[in-house]
């Protein structure tokens, strides 16, 4: 979201005639891992941060607006460093990552940087050893519903604010023996693992997640394939699942009372029975 009040407010080395300009790139990753790029040629040391140069980065014009439409815009790199890997774009560690882009003086890095954009990372598209992503701003929050519409099944994310249940007890450490495709085989079965979660702890899939669609003992099938082909003996952490129907939430979890669905509302069909059907 680009943010007009900080240019207005913009610091005295800003308003020289001639600046001594260099942009700033802080990406944080879901899995914790924080990195910093600067368009300037030499690294900069900021808040703590050692902003690495990366001279093949560079985001499309900003255009600074008072609406309300949902802001966005590109970011254009080259993969030129362990930084942002080949292997780490496909495999989607950069999905949804928190970007904070700045510009500061790159004579006085510390010295009241101005932020002019913050968002998250949406679509990004590799191409070579090149790579585009889309920046989406906050204000692609606006575009989500006021209120959620009615379902036969629960709403809420096992676990989640609205749910409620303590996922403690149902997260397991497991190592994985064998995987085919999208089977994965670990050493113990783990009951309630049907719409549970994968979680892979050590590896070259290290910090990535996979949903559970289907179960049958101790194999556990995935919604995709691992990135990378783990060896056997990697160690997994897996969160049992729950299909979201009344009689589940209220027979396994005890949590009725905090079911967000509306299992007896009538559905649709309602609308075409005739008197008697």
């Amino acid at each position: 979201m680009v943010i007009p009040e900080a240019i207005s407010a913009a610091p005295d080395w800003l308003r020289e005639e001639l600046v001594t300009l260099a942009w700033c790139w802080r990406l944080a990753r879901r899995d914790g891992v924080v990195i910093g790029l600067t368009s300037h040629d030499r690294d900069l040391a900021v808040g703590g941060i050692l902003y690495r140069a990366a001279p093949g980065m560079k985001p499309s014009a900003l255009e600074t607006s008072d609406s309300l439409d949902a802001a966005t815009m590109d970011l254009e790199g080259a993969i030129a460093s362990d930084a942002i890997a080949t292997s780490d774009l496909d495999a989607g560690r950069w999905d949804g990552a928190e970007l904070a882009l700045f510009v500061t003086d790159w004579t006085a890095p510390a010295v009241a940087p101005v932020t002019v954009a913050r968002g998250s990372l949406g679509a990004i598209e590799r191409r070579g050893a090149a790579f585009t992503a889309e920046l989406q701003g906050v204000t692609r929050l606006l575009d989500q519903p006021v209120c959620p519409a009615t379902s036969p099944s629960c709403r809420a994310m096992l676990g989640d604010r609205a749910c409620r249940v303590d996922l403690a007890p149902l997260r397991h450490d497991r190592r994985v023996v064998a995987v085919a495709g999208r089977a994965v085989t670990l050493d113990h079965a783990v009951a309630g693992m049907a719409f549970g979660e994968l979680l892979w702890t050590e590896g070259a899939n290290c910090g990535l997640e996979s949903p559970v669609i289907a179960v049958e003992g101790a194999v556990l099938q995935l919604a995709e394939a691992p990135s990378f082909l783990p060896e056997g003996g990697v160690r997994v952490r897996v969160t049992e699942g729950c299909d979201k129907q009344l009689a589940t939430c209220r027979d396994r979890f005890a949590n009725a009372i905090n079911f967000r669905g509306e299992a007896h509302l009538p559905g649709n069909d309602l609308l075409t029975r005739y008197p008697g059907g």
